[in-house]
C-alpha cells in the first residue's frame, strides 16, 4: 500500500474482514467508529493495526462540484488567451468517478492524452445553502487530496467538459479527510513515477475556499460528503498506462494511484 502517509488524527474509511468501516488514524492504528464520521461520532468500537486495513475513498458524495481556472499560473499554461481574471469556471463530476488509495486510473479507448491534476478537495460536513465566506467554514468537515483526471483532448475537442472530466476512476479522494487546518496556505505536489511534475500552494488560489464553498452554495444545496475540487496549480500534464501518480498535499498525507488499461481490472 502506498498511500500510507497521513495525517495524525485523520479520517478514513477502510475495508477489514470485508467489512466496510470508518475510524480515525492514530499512529499506526486505525480507531474503528461506530458509525460514520461525518456524523460527529467519536464512539470507538475496537482498535485495528494500520497495516491490517484497505483504505477506500474517505467519503461518498453525491456531486463532486469542481471548480476550473482558479490558479492564474494554470491559466496562463492552458489559456494564455486569457488576460484578465476569470469569474470561478464550475464543472460537475460524476459520483461513479471516485476511486481511493492505491485504486486504478483505466485509461478510456476514447482519449490519446489523459492528464493528472492535483487538487485540495474539501468535504463539506452539512446540508449547506447560501452560505457567506464567513458561514462557509462551519460548513467544512476537512480537506482530502484529490487527482481531477482529464482526458485533455477531449476537453479541447469537445468545447466543454464533461466527457473528459467524467469517466469512471477519473476522481481519485484520500488518503484521509485532515480536519482542523488552514486550507489557505497548503503546499500541493504531485508526483509521477516519484519524479515532481507539479507544485504549487492553496495561498494562490484566485478564490479561496471559504469563497468557493459560498459561492457554489448559493447555486446548489452542498450535502453532507459533497466534495469540492478547488482547482489545479500549474505544471499539469500527461499520465500514461503503467504510471504511479501521487498527490502530496502538506497536512494532509499522500495519495497514490496507478494508471491501468481497462483489460488489467
Amino acid at each position: 500500500m502506498k498511500s500510507k502517509i497521513l495525517a495524525e488524527g485523520s479520517f478514513v474509511r477502510f475495508i477489514k474482514d470485508s467489512r466496510i468501516s470508518y475510524g480515525i488514524y492514530r499512529s499506526g492504528t486505525i480507531e474503528r467508529l461506530a458509525e460514520n464520521f461525518l456524523y460527529n461520532s467519536q464512539t470507538v468500537t475496537d482498535e485495528i493495526a494500520f497495516e491490517d486495513v484497505k483504505l477506500i475513498a474517505p467519503v461518498e458524495p453525491t456531486k463532486i462540484v469542481a471548480v476550473g481556472l482558479n490558479y492564474m499560473a494554470h491559466v496562463g499554461e492552458l489559456h494564455p488567451e486569457i488576460t484578465g481574471v476569470p469569474a470561478p469556471k464550475l464543472f460537475m463530476k460524476p459520483s461513479t468517478s471516485i476511486i481511493g488509495p492505491d485504486d486504478k486510473i483505466i485509461y478510456p479507448d476514447m482519449t490519446n492524452h489523459v492528464d493528472y491534476e492535483a487538487e485540495l478537495g474539501v468535504v463539506i460536513g452539512k446540508k449547506s445553502k447560501n452560505l457567506t465566506p464567513e458561514q462557509a467554514a462551519g460548513a467544512i468537515f476537512g480537506y482530502c487530496c484529490l487527482n481531477d483526471v482529464t482526458a485533455r483532448d477531449l476537453q479541447k475537442t469537445d468545447g466543454q467538459w464533461t466527457r473528459a472530466k467524467s469517466f469512471d476512476t477519473f476522481c481519485p479522494i484520500g488518503p484521509a479527510v485532515a480536519k482542523d487546518i488552514d486550507p489557505g496556505n497548503l503546499n500541493i505536489e504531485c508526483f509521477v513515477n516519484g519524479k515532481l511534475r507539479q507544485s504549487g500552494n492553496s495561498s494562490f488560489m484566485i478564490k479561496n475556499v471559504y469563497e468557493l464553498t459560498s459561492f457554489i452554495s448559493r447555486i446548489m444545496t452542498l450535502m453532507p460528503g459533497d466534495i469540492i475540487a478547488t482547482g489545479t496549480p500549474k505544471g499539469v500534464g500527461e499520465i500514461k498506462p503503467g504510471d504511479e501518480v501521487t498527490v502530496r498535499i502538506e497536512k494532509i498525507g499522500e495519495l497514490t494511484n496507478y494508471v491501468a488499461v481497462s483489460s488489467s481490472l
